[in-house]
């Protein structure tokens, strides 16, 4: 006759999974899926357009692998350097480390196994300029922009930023194991987009950043400064976008989605200048960055599917 568990251990044992869930999402949220869900928005269109078609499933795969393995690791060492911070921002106070759910010094030992990791995969399965490229961004964006730029220069997204336009030069290298003009002029664009991007997310959050005393532009400049960096910067993200069609050889698919997409970003610009800096607005800005980079991302693939095949 089977043997019933007592009741009295049922409790027990539910918190303890709960426990354990609470846990593993709390290494999960250690990562930031979500920036990695973009980071590989970008890794796979760039590498059809670096193979001219569809490359192997099994290399685009061993590429996210270790993509979200290097990329997961420098979000993990970012979260341990900003602990402190974002234990007194409302929207990253519910992050593991200042919960508690993960501790410090296995955040750090879970960040490093991750770089580990991604330099192994890159290094063993794709290639090793692709393995040194994955982890000189994580580098960059451990050392030069959370120690060295976050909480000193306002300038900090504008130069840190180039550690999330990396992720193409990987894919592109994953591909072809080698640089060319192409890849630049993409890395380049994903450097011009970062600060439209998230400045209008720091609009927003405004209040947020004066408190953790981290000097992003809405901060320390008036908002009609920054509404003018914003569309500079997005009218320069619209001019790269063409620059990439000439120097990758694109066509009319990825053209006209470009300007369709570019002009769309354009007016979302004007409208938060013109309103002034609402949330709405520089939400919907926010909200639009993520969709247009999805959009020229999936058009530059269609492309080359198209034409090539």
């Amino acid at each position: 006759m089977a043997q019933l568990t007592p009741a009295s251990t049922r409790p027990a044992a539910a918190a303890d999974t709960t426990a354990l869930l609470q846990r593993v999402r709390g290494f999960v949220a250690l990562t930031k899926p979500r920036i990695i869900e973009l980071l590989l928005v970008t890794t796979v269109p760039t590498m059809f357009v670096a193979r001219r078609g569809v490359p192997s499933g099994w290399l685009i795969l061993i590429t996210l692998v270790g993509g979200t393995l290097s990329a997961g690791g420098a979000n993990a060492t970012n979260m341990f350097i900003d602990r402190d911070i974002d234990a007194v921002m409302k929207r990253t106070s519910k992050r593991p480390l200042v919960t508690g759910v993960v501790e410090p010094a296995e955040a750090i030992i879970f960040a490093i196994a991750l770089e580990v990791a991604s330099f192994v995969v890159f290094a063993l399965f794709v290639n090793v300029l692709s393995a040194v490229l994955a982890l000189a961004a994580a580098l960059f964006y451990v050392f030069v922009y959370s120690l060295g730029l976050k909480r000193r220069s306002k300038q900090n997204i504008v130069i840190g930023g180039a550690a999330g336009a990396v992720p193409v030069l990987v894919g592109w290298t994953a591909v072809t194991d080698h640089l060319s003009w192409a890849p630049v002029v993409l890395f380049a664009l994903i450097v011009i987009w970062t600060p439209s991007h998230f400045w209008a997310l720091a609009v927003k959050y405004k209040d947020d950043y004066e408190r953790a005393e981290v000097p992003m532009l809405p901060v320390v400049e008036s908002f009609a400064r920054v509404a003018r960096q914003i569309i500079w910067y997005s009218a320069a993200l619209v001019v790269v976008s063409f620059v990439f069609a000439a120097v990758a050889h694109l066509g009319w698919i990825y053209l006209v989605a470009a300007a369709v997409a570019g002009a769309l970003y354009m007016v979302d610009a004007f409208r938060l200048k013109a309103a002034g800096g609402t949330p709405k607005a520089a939400m919907r800005l926010f909200g639009y960055s993520i969709t247009y980079l999805t959009v020229i991302f999936a058009a530059m693939a269609l492309d080359v599917v198209v034409r090539y095949h």
